[in-house]
């Protein structure tokens, strides 16, 4: 559900305001203060929070100054997901600098988790989205489960080419769909338009070609988020540490 760039987007400003709200930083949480913040209509913006409600992902609080006012209140489980591929961004510098502590695990702390995705927020709303300078990642963040399939690609080149990296995933349509729940038709028409752009290309269940721009712009891109996250997250666990 959440694996879209845009449904990713609208549940990540769901947190940032909410956070915001909790830290005294700004309005009330309402609906209407997310609808005026994403790219999507009022309509499929409501349509969608309906959806996390449904799903409990999302609660509504009355505001305790203005009844009248209804505050989006992120659960646990949501602010775990969206916060994710910031944490595990985090752990990858823990690993590439045999940090320990490991500062990811301080992360596990669901309220320092939130501040996490409030800060991102913060410079999105300000400097605009992460993956705008990378044309081909946000191409595929942009279509469902589009960049989970694109680091299945990767991870099938690093594979190949890598001393003891982990096994890539069968890259059969059929495993693909199941892996990241979506149609084998879906997957279909992602792996066509990649291969007829030139990106990269599958055959009997493995990878055989992949662009090695495509490559560098992936490596590029993740180096970014390994250091923008490391970042705020060494902001937010020395804040931690300094709390009595």
């Amino acid at each position: 559900m959440l694996n879209q760039s845009g449904r990713y987007l609208l549940s990540f400003m769901l947190i940032h305001n909410d956070y915001r709200h909790r830290r005294g930083d700004g309005p009330q949480p309402t609906l209407t203060a997310l609808q005026a913040m994403v790219g999507s209509s009022a309509r499929q913006t409501a349509a969608f929070v309906a959806t996390l409600k449904a799903a409990r992902l999302v609660t509504v609080e009355a505001d305790p100054n203005d009844a009248r006012l209804r505050c989006l209140r992120a659960t646990p489980p949501l602010v775990a997901e969206i916060g994710r591929p910031g944490r595990l961004f985090v752990a990858a510098m823990d690993r590439l600098t045999r940090r320990r502590p490991s500062r990811a695990a301080m992360l596990d702390d669901f309220d320092r988790l939130g501040e996490l995705i409030y800060r991102s927020g913060a410079h999105v709303l300000q400097h605009g989205m992460l993956t705008e300078p990378f044309a081909r990642i946000f191409s595929f963040t942009a279509r469902d489960c589009g960049y989970p399939l694109l680091a299945a690609i990767v991870g099938a080149h690093y594979a190949a080419t890598v001393p003891d990296a982990p096994a890539a995933l069968p890259l059969s349509l059929r495993a693909l769909a199941d892996r990241f729940g979506v149609s084998r038709a879906h997957v279909g028409n992602l792996l066509q338009e990649a291969d007829a752009a030139g990106w990269f290309r599958t055959e009997d269940r493995r990878l055989t070609q992949l662009d090695p721009t495509l490559l560098d712009e992936f490596e590029h891109w993740a180096a970014c988020q390994i250091v923008f996250y490391d970042d705020l997250a060494a902001a937010i666990c020395t804040g931690a540490a300094a709390s009595p």
